[in-house]
């Protein structure tokens, strides 16, 4: 395999085009090469953010692992470019016949990489890469074993091969791959996964280098290289929240250099023989400093989850415009005060107004699956034993991006939560999107959670608010992202939509100062929630008898609450807006009763 040459944003190589990533470049098509490929570590840019690397290290199992962005591009044209590597994929190709067919119908030789020429040519005529590979959902993808395919496992035929296309829709079912030998074999049969066309996956990862293959013992599937499930990175995502550390922890910290190769009390001793380590730590004793450096090193004996510590620390934000000077350029939160947005009865289910004039949110991509997605649970946290392919042979960091930006924090008030979920109504509904979650786990055989009702209720919210929104903050909806805080044991709810960009110090506030109109922003989303363009039949659907399988959707869709998938935490599942207004079909189950 050789190395191609293209270009994609940093940002695009942590939530789209990451290590293992299909991709087609101008001139090449190519898997995007894993942490090996890229330039020297200290040629890259280093981020920090404590929190997240401790949720990495629970998550793979890879002690003290380390942030770093994807390279710049750099300009210069005398400087040596330093980018990540890529190696072509796949190695069969479709000759671009002569003359062949008469429009409707064609034939084109499918031929290999070794019997191409020096120009990358097959006998003078130009070739592009076949469309389609084998993979499996734990991330490995080949190359197709075409005359397998065609002719099963125990033949050793390896007479030309063809791709027949036997009409103009580039259906399946129209595409056929024959052998000079006279067999041949519908395409469409390679989707038969309990025939087990294509054969047991090896294990590939062409991302890592040759003779990489781990076992695997899944069947392969077909995979069109440019489809949408080819790809789907698991991305942990934090904010920068300003840690609160004791005394002793600081002080550990400004003499970390030193004192991370201390183990016990015997090195501790022996490096307080510098004048600089004692005078520094002469208030401390030994044991506060020894359980610094283990929680340096390790974390909090008890990490808690990634969202619960966002949500304390946007409740504890004081009163005020955000107009004094920020102390923490990554976190600057303050609670808009009541007078200033509250004007009506509309609002009566909301507690409270936060205004995050400074955010800096942290992503950094751990691995990825296939056909497939992995999303994180209501609390932003990946199962430790989520299978995902791997980055690299032997990870030890892990590629990241920091965006910063602003938001707006509605916190609904815990009470009235409470006493919605009480009623009879809302626990019939609750029962109906239950069972439609239940049917889903068993189609997909997965053990993710129903997420429950408060946390269906804020999503659904969050979708209707990011549209209106997104008529007067000056950002599209596709740049508002969401996250969802349900946190029932201390009953806190809550929703923080927020933008943010690479590369630069925040935003211009056309978002956040949105707060001061967030009664007209939720009047604006209930009245639209109420009435979808596809009533009565959206009001009408049913996810535990879903005909068309949408068993994760009450009364939800593209007309009504469905948004971008770069906004939602949640791949656009869980969403009911029966939950949040009376709809036609449900009236006595909604949350806001007012609309304005």
């Amino acid at each position: 395999m050789k190395r191609a040459h293209g270009q994609v944003r940093r940002s695009q190589v942590i939530t789209t085009w990451g290590p293992g990533a299909l991709l087609d470049l101008p001139h090449d098509s190519v898997v995007v090469g894993g942490l090996e490929t890229w330039p020297k570590l200290s040629d890259l840019e280093e981020i920090t953010e404590p929190r997240l690397a401790r949720k990495l290290q629970i998550m793979t199992s890879v002690p003290q692992p380390r942030l770093y962005a994807p390279p710049a591009d750099n300009n210069d044209p005398r400087e040596p470019k330093k980018g990540i590597g890529v190696w072509r994929f796949p190695e069969w190709f479709v000759v671009q016949e002569k003359g062949s067919g008469d429009g409707r119908e064609r034939s084109r030789r499918l031929v290999h990489r070794k019997g191409l020429d020096d120009r990358r040519r097959y006998e003078g005529r130009p070739v592009v890469p076949t469309r389609f590979v084998r993979a499996c959902p734990k991330g490995h993808v080949d190359d197709v074993d075409w005359h397998r395919f065609v002719h099963g496992p125990e033949s050793k035929c390896n007479r030309q091969l063809w791709l027949d296309e036997r009409g103009t829709s580039g259906d399946l079912a129209d595409l056929v791959i024959r052998c000079e030998c006279g067999e041949s074999r519908s395409l469409h049969e390679a989707t038969q996964i309990d025939l087990n066309p294509l054969g047991t996956c090896r294990g590939a990862r062409p991302w890592l280098g040759r003779n990489t293959h781990e076992a695997c013992k899944l069947p392969s599937r077909l995979l069109i290289r440019t489809a949408t499930n080819a790809y789907f990175p698991q991305v942990m995502t934090v904010l920068s929240i300003p840690e609160r550390a004791t005394a002793a922890e600081s002080a550990v910290m400004e003499l970390w250099e030193d004192l991370q190769i201390v183990d016990d009390a015997a090195g501790l001793a022996f490096l307080k023989k510098k004048p600089k380590i004692a005078e520094r730590l002469a208030r401390f004793s030994d044991e506060e400093i020894l359980e610094a450096i283990r929680e340096a090193k390790h974390g909090p004996a008890v990490e808690r989850p990634v969202k619960q510590v966002e949500l304390d620390a946007l409740l504890a934000a004081p009163e005020g415009y955000g107009d004094d000077i920020p102390i923490d350029p990554n976190f600057h939160a303050r609670r808009l005060p009541e007078h200033a947005w509250r004007h009506s009865e509309i609002s009566e289910g909301i507690e409270s107004v936060i205004q995050l004039h400074r955010l800096r949110e942290v992503l950094a991509l751990t691995g990825f699956t296939r056909f497939e997605a992995v999303v994180p649970d209501i609390h932003g946290e990946y199962e430790t034993d989520v299978e995902r392919a791997e980055l690299a042979l032997e990870p030890s960091w892990f590629p990241a991006v920091e965006n910063r930006g602003e938001g707006v924090f509605i916190h609904l008030r815990g009470e009235a939560v409470k006493t919605w979920l009480e009623r009879p109504a809302v626990v019939q509904r609750l029962r109906h999107l239950a069972a439609g979650h239940d049917r889903w786990s068993k189609d997909r055989k997965s053990k993710r959670l129903f997420p429950g009702g408060p946390y269906i209720l804020l999503h659904t919210l969050s979708h209707l608010l990011i549209q209106s929104l997104a008529m007067r903050c000056g950002y599209p909806a596709s740049s508002i992202r969401e996250r969802i805080y349900a946190d029932s044991e201390a009953g806190h709810f809550g929703v923080l939509l927020y933008t943010g960009s690479p590369d630069a110090e925040g935003t211009l506030g056309g978002l956040v100062q949105q707060a001061r109109h967030i009664e007209t922003h939720l009047g604006h989303a209930l009245r639209t929630g109420a009435l979808c363009s596809n009533d009565p039949i959206c009001a009408q659907h049913a996810p535990g008898e879903s005909m068309e399988s949408r068993w994760l959707h009450g009364a939800a869709c593209h007309g009504c609450a469905l948004v971008a998938e770069t906004c939602c935490e949640m791949h656009n599942d869980y969403l009911d807006r029966a939950l949040v207004v009376p709809t036609i079909v449900t009236p006595d189950a909604a949350f806001f009763r007012r609309m304005g």
